[in-house]
């Protein structure tokens, strides 16, 4: 049997399909250091892709189930997460050496200042590496448990749901799109780091700001 590579989209759906999805979407959300590399947009896109008619080469996957286990894996997770953050959060954060999740937890924190928490929560659904830290974040800050829980909801359908129908829709449109699967997640890739491009460039311009 192949060993299956978590990191690897098409690795894990092909190994486990809509669970896969489920499992991956859950640490993600959640699991603070140990999602925090896993590939969750990337994850939602091929597996929507996958689910469409002209997907030929690699094992199809049933639309309803792909939506159910990301909606599942998302809420879940991000529920998980806030709990881990209420207690003992800040202390794991203290202690890992990573500097990526230090600098997202930051974000994190910053982004629940800037926009208040219903903002924040859905907002951050769509930042990766964010997104890992945000809900253990919330919890270490005791944001109140139905505002937080009532809005990673919110949050979590909408960017599990949109991502897979948006690979659903292109696999629809394109002959064997499963061609061209690892160019489309590369794409994805790049797409998804939009935000936090965007987000650093605003925060130097702020620093400047204050300089000046």
């Amino acid at each position: 049997m192949t060993a299956v590579n978590p990191l690897n989209s098409a690795s894990v759906l092909a190994a486990f399909g809509a669970i896969g999805v489920l499992v991956v979407i859950f640490a993600e959300s959640g699991l603070l250091v140990f999602g925090f590399f896993l590939p969750g947009d990337t994850l939602l896109f091929a597996a929507g892709v996958l689910c469409a008619g002209s997907a030929q080469h690699a094992p199809r996957l049933a639309l309803w189930q792909v939506l159910l286990c990301a909606a599942v894996g998302a809420v879940a997770g991000g529920q998980v997460g806030y709990l881990i953050g209420q207690h003992g959060g800040r202390a794991l954060l203290a202690r890992t050496s990573s500097r990526r999740v230090k600098t997202a937890a930051t974000r994190a924190e910053q982004l629940l200042a800037r926009y208040g928490y219903g903002k924040a929560l859905v907002i951050g659904r769509f930042v990766p590496l964010l997104r890992t830290v945000l809900h253990p974040v919330a919890g270490a800050l005791a944001v109140p448990v139905r505002t937080f829980t009532r809005w990673q909801a919110v949050g979590g359908v909408l960017w599990s749901q949109l991502l897979v129908l948006a690979g659903y829709t292109l696999g629809n449109s394109v002959p064997h799109v499963d061609d061209y699967l690892l160019p489309l997640v590369a794409v994805v890739v790049v797409l998804s780091m939009l935000p936090l491009l965007f987000e650093a460039r605003r925060t130097r311009r702020e620093q400047r700001a204050r300089r000046g």
